[in-house]
């Protein structure tokens, strides 16, 4: 059986109360919410906090607030069920709401965070194991190893960005506001991630995500779809988000396509953004779109499936996802 380590636990009210005691526990400090991460990686000594401070039971985390008109803005702190049920969200960003469903379990979607899944830790099938068997491999370069097994000529870690909302969240143009003893800042998603498996985010350990702002929905649409092994629960290995602005029956004014799962950032193909902009959603653009996408995607060996199927599964998802957005909205 695999155990806690040991560590003090605190519980703010306040966001300012969290802020403080992340700045006084400093670089072992860890901030948690559903802990469905976090929880595991302590068991298995990828990450041993002395201190987490628990921002579940601070109220401005789980709120949502406006609607599709002039954009929501929804708490770090509330669960993906929450997202899966709100009827604003359904009825406003329907995308968001669907991308959710696809995380996980019933069980654990109760627990998870909408924010926890934007923070999730980068995976890889030399660093998700139990502290032993790292050890017998003489560690990673992502925690007490200086070499990187699913590149060892490489200097940089290549564990994968595995989240699902990451790559919608770029898509659609969200921002995340950050709160420290600093101040507040509020951020583009898009520039949010960073491509190394260990330093994954801009941004600075004692800040709290405190909100996600979704952008007003007129005029756009968007879609998430998932490649896993299983129907359900698995972590997904390919994950294609893709937003069109488009009047209907208009051409597409603006298009941008993401892929998570591939590599240690989400991944935006920008060559497939302007093969749509520009004209008509048309089986033309969208198997050039789902070509330059191919093209861009470079999985490595370091999750289920092999790296060159992964690859290969590039154009059918990017088809499906560009297909679902050409239908009229149900």
């Amino acid at each position: 059986m695999m155990r806690l380590p040991k560590f003090a636990y605190l519980v703010p009210r306040t966001m300012g109360e969290a802020a403080r005691m992340m700045g006084e526990a400093g670089p072992s400090g860890q901030f948690v919410a559903g802990g469905t991460d976090l929880y595991p990686n302590m068991k298995r000594r990828q990450q041993t906090p002395r201190t987490v401070i628990s921002v579940g039971r601070i109220p401005e985390l789980r709120r949502i607030e406006g609607d599709g008109r002039e954009g929501l803005r929804i708490g770090a702190g509330v669960s993906l069920t929450e997202i899966i049920e709100h009827p604003v969200v359904n009825r406003d960003y329907p995308s968001v709401a669907r991308a959710a469903r696809l995380i996980s379990t019933p069980t654990l979607r109760n627990m998870g965070t909408v924010g926890g899944n934007l923070l999730l830790d980068t995976r890889c099938n030399y660093y998700d194991q139990n502290y032993e068997w790292r050890k017998g491999i003489n560690f990673c370069l992502k925690k007490d190893g200086d070499v990187c097994w699913v590149a060892p000529g490489s200097a940089k870690c290549w564990a994968v960005q595995s989240s699902d909302l990451v790559p919608l969240m770029v898509a659609v143009g969200a921002r995340l506001r950050l709160v420290s003893t600093v101040g507040d800042r509020l951020v583009e998603a898009r520039g949010f991630y960073n491509d190394d498996g260990i330093d994954y985010l801009h941004k600075r350990p004692d800040e709290l995500l405190a909100e996600i702002h979704l952008p007003p929905a007129a005029g756009w649409r968007a879609v998430y779809k998932k490649l896993r092994r299983r129907g359900a629960f698995d972590f997904p290995v390919l994950g294609v988000a893709a937003r069109l602005d488009a009047e209907e029956g208009g051409p597409v004014t603006a298009a941008r396509i993401v892929l998570g799962g591939i590599s240690p950032a989400p991944l935006e193909v920008e060559a497939a953004g302007l093969a749509l902009a520009g004209s008509p959603l048309s089986d033309e653009t969208m198997h050039a779109a789902a070509e330059a996408c191919y093209l861009r995607a470079r999985p490595l060996d370091n999750t289920d499936h092999l790296m060159n199927y992964r690859k290969q599964m590039a154009r059918p998802f990017v088809l499906r996802a560009l297909r679902e957005l050409h239908e009229p909205p149900a």
